[in-house]
């Protein structure tokens, strides 16, 4: 269905059209949110693909290697064996697909047997159903609450704090 593969520069194009999409964006990276023009996404971009400390990969699809987006951990603690784990679809045509799920599931695979990592958490948006959804099928649980920690269409929202432990994947 999906693989994850490494992200080139060329890519860059896709971000233009996901962005440019309040309803892709809505809980999304704040940073997305103030991305208006093709030069600010390719600097966001151009820094994504050199960032040593986040593993930054593309979803394609296996059978066409379309780019549906991309999907890491970011702030990878090699002291605290740690990182965050981000999602972010564009594709809308494969929103509610179990793409979310299997993607989180190779990431995490390669968060624990590559990166040698004990921990990986998130946080999501509580109205982000899909997302909540996804992440507990992939093995997520809930950690606690950022109450009123998000600002989208006028309203605030509360964030969600999940983590998967080794010992638990």
């Amino acid at each position: 269905m999906i693989t994850l593969g490494h992200l080139q520069p060329e890519h860059v194009t896709h971000f233009y059209r996901w962005i440019a999409d309040p309803e892709v964006i809505e809980y999304s990276l704040s940073a997305f949110q103030t991305m208006t023009t093709p030069a600010q996404i390719d600097a966001w971009f151009a820094r994504t693909l050199h960032d040593d400390s986040s593993l930054n990969r593309g979803i394609f699809t296996t059978d066409t290697q379309e780019l549906l987006d991309y999907a890491g951990i970011s702030g990878i603690s090699r002291l605290n064996h740690s990182g965050e784990y981000f999602l972010f679809i564009g594709e809308k045509a494969h929103w509610g697909r179990g793409v979310g799920t299997e993607v989180t599931k190779q990431a995490l695979a390669l968060g624990f047997t590559e990166l040698h990592l004990n921990r990986i958490m998130l946080t999501v948006s509580e109205p982000n159903v899909g997302g909540v959804n996804a992440y507990t099928k992939a093995g997520f649980q809930l950690e606690g609450r950022l109450r009123e920690a998000c600002l989208r269409n006028g309203q605030f929202h509360d964030k969600l704090i999940m983590s998967v432990l080794k010992a638990e994947w």
